[in-house]
């Protein structure tokens, strides 16, 4: 049976899904928490780098400002269509954030959709980064908020992909037990995730990106993106850089 207050609790909380940045102007987030998922590889990137000791991240909107970081400490990452932009240390391949690479460094990273989509939340009330990596941590944190929660899937080029709606849904899956109120995307995206979940890398094997990043010969990139709950930090969205989330679970 459930308690009192949650039977007085008139207007459960928000959970919506946000397909692609640009639809998001018509969400008001300013009151919301957004996750902003970038599977194929930036988000996956950010949390695997934030557990291996990374000390920040900076997302960056452009080449241009990544590179003029260029006479700094900072590492700098850049990739657009899914290979590292000449001139820099890496891009968003997962397997460069190693700790024996990253442990105490900050890093200047500019992606073709992850870092866009979290420029473009910067309204948000507070702005996290969602992984298949750290979904368990990143559900149970969700869970003792009081916030709205919009998932911002990054898309590829403002254009839908079926890997962030995918964990999308993997997300809605996980929170719904405690009564927010979906929308039709959210539902979408947790019917796919029903689909998809027994075996998520034959499911994702006919995503376009999934495509675009073979043609690269960077499979085990997307393999390893497809790990569940193997990190524990939630990478959140402190001023323009993105640190590990410091919490207790009451």
């Amino acid at each position: 049976m459930r308690g009192n207050n949650h039977i007085l609790n008139m207007s459960p909380r928000k959970l919506e899904v946000c397909l692609t940045p640009a639809l998001l102007h018509l969400y008001d987030i300013r009151e919301s928490i957004v996750v902003v998922i970038d599977i194929f590889r930036a988000t996956s990137s950010i949390c695997y780098g934030i557990e291996n000791g990374a000390e920040a991240i900076i997302p960056v909107a452009t080449v241009e400002i990544c590179e003029s970081h260029r006479n700094s400490d900072f590492l700098l990452a850049a990739e657009r269509n899914g290979e590292v932009v000449d001139g820099f240390d890496f891009g968003n391949s997962p397997f460069a954030y190693i700790k024996e690479k990253v442990n105490g460094k900050t890093i200047v990273l500019t992606t073709t959709n992850g870092t866009h989509a979290i420029n473009q939340s910067r309204e948000a009330s507070k702005i996290v980064i969602g992984s298949f990596l750290n979904l368990e941590a990143l559900c149970n944190w969700l869970k003792t908020q009081d916030k709205n929660v919009l998932l911002l899937c990054a898309g590829w080029k403002d254009k839908v992909n079926l890997e962030d709606t995918l964990f999308a849904g993997a997300v809605v899956h996980h929170l719904t037990e405690d009564e927010y109120r979906l929308d039709d995307s959210g539902i979408a995206a947790a019917d796919l995730y029903a689909l998809a979940k027994d075996d998520l890398n034959a499911y994702l094997k006919k995503t376009s990106h999934s495509e675009r990043l073979k043609k690269l010969n960077i499979e085990k990139d997307i393999e390893f993106c497809l790990n569940l709950n193997i990190t524990t930090a939630i990478p959140v969205l402190e001023d323009y850089k993105l640190v590990r989330m410091v919490f207790k679970f009451i």
